[in-house]
């Protein structure tokens, strides 16, 4: 039996942020495949037993069971001892990241490809809303990795695979990504790390409806 267990699947972003995390530590993992499209996270069953919010990635470890990718990002830095902070400033600094991804970066480029890049919804103007936050939260981590190769401390975090959790995502969300040069410099140099996998070669399951 695997040290770490993951419920996951292959269209979630944020499941991937923690997947990436234990596939470049190295850790012994193994993914349990969530039925998120038909509706497993909404059951009864799922929020008596895994996570009362109804929603993944949820890390199974020594009889924890722990929800949000943030937390399990931190927690799994504390225990594994990589891709953390090295003092209280790279803390800080780590965790005014990952809150910035949640409210913002992951936020609404990740609806915005839920809607328009899977349920096919086409234009409206909640995309259109979304779509111009989208943007604009891109902007601003364009702009700090034009003089960083890494979000903190210039090397690898957990502030990196927070936010990279989605950038990889392949569906069409009306963006022009070529807008961004020093994040697609920063997705390929995170590709190049030894472990790297596709969110669909590393978690099982569905990759859209």
């Amino acid at each position: 039996m695997a040290e770490f267990k993951l419920h996951c699947f292959a269209a979630s972003g944020n499941s991937y942020k923690v997947a990436l995390f234990l596939a470049l530590a190295n850790a012994d993992w193994e993914p349990v495949v969530v039925d998120y499209f038909g509706g497993e996270t909404r059951s009864e069953s799922w929020r008596d037993n895994l996570n009362e919010m109804g929603e993944i990635p949820v890390l199974e470890h020594k009889g924890l069971k722990i929800s949000q990718s943030g937390v399990i990002l931190d927690y799994l830095a504390g225990v594994t001892g990589q891709f953390g902070a090295r003092n209280d400033d790279e803390k800080r600094d780590i965790w005014r990241w990952i809150l910035f991804d949640n409210h913002k970066f992951t936020s609404y480029y990740a609806t915005l490809r839920f809607m328009y890049g899977l349920q096919k919804t086409g234009d409206t103007p909640v995309t259109q809303f979304l779509r111009d936050r989208a943007i604009g939260a891109y902007r601003i981590v364009d702009k700090h990795l034009a003089d960083n190769s890494f979000l903190v401390g210039g090397r690898l975090t957990i502030a990196d695979l927070s936010l990279v959790g989605y950038v990889y995502m392949p569906e069409e969300t009306g963006i022009d990504l070529a807008e961004f040069p020093h994040i697609e410099a920063w997705k390929q140099r995170i590709s190049d790390l030894p472990g790297w996998r596709h969110p669909h070669n590393l978690m099982p399951g569905k990759k859209a409806f």
